[in-house]
């Protein structure tokens, strides 16, 4: 079940630190990169994040969100993740079609991911996104940018191979 967090509520942001640091070390960890910005995130960071966030639960407990904030027409997906024993049951595409269906109104989304993180690039592309530019922010370090224009029905039965 997909349902609203409220990310201000402590015991809320708790529940999606205790996804999100295992799931930002596996991508740290693909990408050999350990300074990603969420893994270094708290409770009280995430309270004050401004995003909204979404999450996936399975018998109650917390096993994936998303997180984006809207200006302008645009959603700009911030977190996506999954908690990785939880990894390949297509929580990720449940989240993201959730997201783009019950944001029609919006022409675009955007997101970012570590270049070398192949399951993640591969499951953007899957998702109809497409890589825009790639920077180098830091040494090796390439981040991949990837728009999607419109929020066209995302196909509920779209194999999931990456998530």
């Amino acid at each position: 079940m997909i349902r609203p967090i409220d990310i201000t509520n402590e015991n809320e942001a708790l529940d999606v630190l205790r996804i999100q640091l295992p799931s930002y070390q596996v991508e740290a960890e693909l990408i050999d990169f350990y300074g990603i910005p969420a893994l270094n995130d708290t409770a009280e960071t995430l309270m004050k994040s401004g995003e909204t966030f979404y999450g996936y639960y399975e018998n109650g407990s917390l096993c994936g969100a998303i997180s984006f904030k809207k200006e302008n027409g645009t959603i700009d997906i911030h977190r996506l993740m999954v908690h990785p024993d939880h990894f390949r049951k297509g929580i990720a595409r449940q989240l993201l079609h959730s997201l783009v269906q019950n944001n029609r109104e919006e022409k675009r989304l955007i997101v970012s991911t570590g270049a070398n993180n192949t399951p993640a690039v591969r499951f953007y592309e899957q998702s109809g996104f497409q890589k825009t530019a790639e920077d180098i922010i830091a040494g090796t370090l390439a981040i991949a940018r990837f728009e999607k224009q419109g929020t066209d029905r995302m196909e509920e039965g779209d194999e999931d191979r990456n998530d």
